[in-house]
């Protein structure tokens, strides 16, 4: 295996990571908020900007592994 192709899974492997993790991580986000919102409705505006907010945080940590897949493939 020469160097081109060791770069190449490399990258595979972790654009694959960087796009499985983040979509788990926010489907288990939005099914506890939508669990939090069935038990108390009252609550439901403050459990979306939160829901919103964590996953923006979880998608940016996707969109770092892909720059990081990028800088692994062209670097």
């Amino acid at each position: 295996m020469d160097l081109e192709t060791a770069r190449l899974f490399s990258m595979a492997f972790a654009a694959g990571i960087g796009v499985i993790a983040p979509s788990f991580a926010i489907g288990l986000i939005g099914s506890n908020a939508m669990k939090s919102i069935g038990r108390n409705p009252e609550a439901a505006g403050k459990i979306a900007s939160n829901m919103v907010l964590a996953i923006v945080f979880a998608e940016a940590l996707g969109i770092l592994t892909l720059v990081v897949a990028f800088i692994i493939k062209f670097v």
